[in-house]
């Protein structure tokens, strides 16, 4: 996926010690996005936004909070990308190669 007429912080995010780095990314329309790579291990994230989270290389277990049943997300697949709700959260798990992903923020509704 190719993100065109964008401004990027270069500062990055950074989680878990270095195990997960994102750059946010603005659109020409200012939507907010963050572009990152998480290591292998398992990470949970709480969101304040809702937020849907598409994977772009390799593959990751998510865990949606509340749910009962991790379900597995691949890049180039139609399940590779997740929602979660507003002031909800997740726990992503890689295990295998790191994962690349691009989040986005949705508007609420």
């Amino acid at each position: 996926m190719d993100l065109n007429n964008v401004t990027v912080h270069a500062k990055a995010n950074v989680y878990f010690e270095g195990r997960v780095i994102s750059h946010t990314v603005i659109t020409s329309t200012g939507e907010h996005k963050t572009v990152g790579v998480i290591l292998p291990g398992s990470y949970h994230f709480g969101t304040k936004q809702a937020e849907r989270m598409e994977l772009i290389v390799g593959e990751a277990d998510v865990l949606l909070d509340g749910g009962d049943k991790a379900n597995r997300h691949t890049a180039s697949q139609p399940s590779s990308s997740f929602d979660v709700p507003a002031n909800s959260g997740f726990t992503i798990t890689v295990s295998g190669e790191p994962c690349h992903y691009i989040c986005s923020f949705l508007a609420e509704s």
